[in-house]
């Protein structure tokens, strides 16, 4: 079978490899879609030797890449009892030791044995292949009429917008700021949406991006991201602010908008990897009463109560692709993601 590998010199290469045989508790999957992840490009397709995990040592093992994968069981191992061959699934992006207290939550994002802990594309083969050896454990249902590239976007890039605005509690009636407006940024948009949000108003820095952001619907109003984006968001709101804000960029610019454009008693989530963040603490947060989480990704529970959620409300996350390539193309496909794509880029086996 074909599968991805990545050197670390921002090339990738597509390799060939043997079709795995599903030991006890596993299964394989046939890959249906698999997407890039702003990790994959930061930690692992850039250079990877100086990003270390939870031993120390570097977190990438020369694995098959990619961590989003979606697909359809063709073979199960011994014990497998939760599903069947023909059986579309999902993918929780992290197998953990499932006995620490964060794996005992579903979180296994989180896991704290630094042995037992394996991300698919990073410590062990993932979905930028044919196939895929997975865990039961890791896998959900696949619901209808969810397809399969939808399903590669919930785990990780979905699942981190669901817990982070699940956490900020967005409610019906009110106004959600989402500030970057990539993957994670869109994906907090349809959620927010899905809560209930009354409008949705984006900050972007990127025309082009903008220009996308506009052809989803997914947001109201999108404000550019300059010196006047907190007053445009204010004007927006009749100087109130939103009572949810999100900084989804990663950038220290991005959660100090995030923050300024909250409205009193507010919620801020921080969802974006990477940066720094620097604020003025009594006026700007303790006076304005404001509460500030910050999010990695979600549990398995959460994940499979996301999928259930976007199939009821008819939601379909593959709004926020806006590339997707044949797993040859792979070098095509991470060049495009590395240089800003507008939206998501996905592989299809």
């Amino acid at each position: 079978m074909r599968g991805v590998y990545l050197p670390g010199d921002s090339t990738a290469q597509v390799r060939e490899y043997a079709v795995p045989e599903p030991g006890p508790g596993e299964m394989v999957i046939r890959t249906g879609a698999s997407g890039i992840c702003g990790s994959d490009l930061s930690y692992i397709y850039r250079g990877y030797k100086t990003h270390k995990g939870l031993n120390g040592e570097p977190a990438y093992k020369g694995v098959i890449a990619g961590h989003e994968p979606c697909g359809q069981v063709v073979a199960v191992g011994e014990g497998v009892a939760r599903f069947g061959v023909g059986d579309d699934v999902v993918v929780y992006h992290i197998h953990g030791c499932g006995q620490c207290r964060n794996c005992r939550s579903g979180f296994y994002i989180s896991c704290s044995d630094p042995v037992r802990r394996k991300a698919y594309g990073w410590q062990r083969d993932g979905g930028h292949a044919d196939f895929v050896l997975v865990s039961e454990s890791t896998c959900i249902p696949l619901v209808p009429p969810l397809t399969y590239v939808d399903g590669a976007l919930i785990a990780c890039g979905f699942g981190t917008a669901y817990e982070g605005l699940r956490r900020a509690a967005v409610r019906g009636g009110e106004d959600l700021l989402v500030v970057g407006l990539g993957p994670v940024g869109l994906a907090s948009a349809m959620i927010g949406r899905m809560f209930g949000a009354r409008r949705v108003i984006g900050v972007e820095r990127s025309q082009e991006r903008i220009d996308f952001v506009r052809s989803t619907g997914l947001v109201d109003d999108v404000v550019l991201a300059d010196d006047e984006a907190v007053n445009t968001v204010l004007m927006l709101t009749s100087d109130k602010g939103c009572e949810v804000t999100v900084d989804a960029s990663g950038s220290s610019a991005g959660r100090t908008t995030a923050i300024q454009a909250v409205a009193e008693w507010g919620r801020v989530a921080l969802l974006g990897e990477g940066g720094t963040l620097e604020t003025e603490v009594s006026d700007t947060l303790l006076h304005k009463q404001l509460t500030i989480t910050a999010s990695w990704v979600t549990s398995l529970q959460g994940m499979e109560d996301l999928t259930r959620g976007l199939a009821a409300a008819g939601l379909h996350p593959e709004v926020v692709v806006s590339h997707r390539l044949p797993l040859d193309a792979a070098d095509e496909a991470y060049r495009l993601a590395a240089a800003g794509a507008t939206g998501k880029v996905v592989l299809i086996p």
